[in-house]
């Protein structure tokens, strides 16, 4: 490490570091927001069940098919 170095802050860190400490409380809002929208609990049996009833998709999808 060089005699004269210091550690680099990006703009965007200093920012977020300064939003931060002005906010304490919202990094727990954004985990409750993600939790509401993304972090639910996954129903196994439906995913299979939904995953076996799939129907390939053909190559060209607008062609139907001769029989």
């Amino acid at each position: 490490m060089p005699l004269f170095w210091k550690p680099y802050k990006s703009e965007f860190g200093q920012f977020l570091d300064e939003l931060k400490n002005k906010n304490p409380e919202m990094e727990a809002q954004q985990r409750a927001g993600r939790a509401l929208l993304w972090d639910r609990p996954q129903d196994r049996q439906a995913t299979a069940e939904w995953r076996e009833a799939r129907v390939p998709q053909q190559p060209y999808v607008y062609q139907t098919k001769a029989e």
